[in-house]
């Protein structure tokens, strides 16, 4: 069952960070175009960064679901068969306490019962916390940042759930 979970959420990063690349193509042909008449939209680079951003983040946590990410295989190609499934375990484990930690510090950051505390009153909130998440407006965008900073959220779930996938797979080997 987290096989087929991981698998379908998989699909769907690569899914969003396909839209989020076309996002990125789009962005930069309307800087393009409106650079060339002479009339800039500078709240396009913006976006474009942020697109890019998040399509890095949801390939990156789709990667992890299909061992894809760039990894040195030296040593794990010159072992026997079974020493190169306890490599894989350890890597497994390696990237399933960093998942975890990415979650632990999501949470931290964010601070999701807090705000809900402070009835989501962002004033309430860094009185409250010190912790301005909520506040910082983006440069050009004029929204708050931690909507695009959502993604980590993302991430970090994404990255569990696959990395908790191979962790508790019977074989290791892609």
């Amino acid at each position: 069952m987290l096989r087929r979970f991981s698998a379908g959420l998989a699909w769907l990063e690569l899914w969003l960070a396909a839209l989020m690349a076309l996002c990125v193509t789009l962005l930069i042909l309307l800087n393009i175009v409106t650079r060339y008449f002479g009339a800039a939209l500078f709240w396009v680079d913006e976006l474009a960064i942020y697109a890019m951003v998040w399509m890095t983040f949801l390939g990156a946590s789709a990667a992890l679901h299909h061992r894809s990410a760039i990894s040195i295989t030296l040593l794990a190609d010159a072992v026997p068969q079974g020493t190169k499934r306890a490599i894989l375990k350890t890597v497994d484990v390696i990237v399933f306490v960093f998942a975890l930690a990415m979650l632990w510090f999501c949470w931290r950051w964010f601070l999701p019962l807090d705000i809900a505390r402070a009835g989501f009153d962002t004033q309430a909130f860094q009185g409250a916390t010190f912790n301005f998440i909520y506040a910082e407006p983006t440069s050009t965008l004029g929204v708050p940042k931690y909507l695009f900073w959502m993604v980590m959220w993302l991430f970090a779930l994404g990255a569990t759930v696959h990395s908790a996938m191979h962790l508790f797979a019977k074989d290791p080997t892609p």
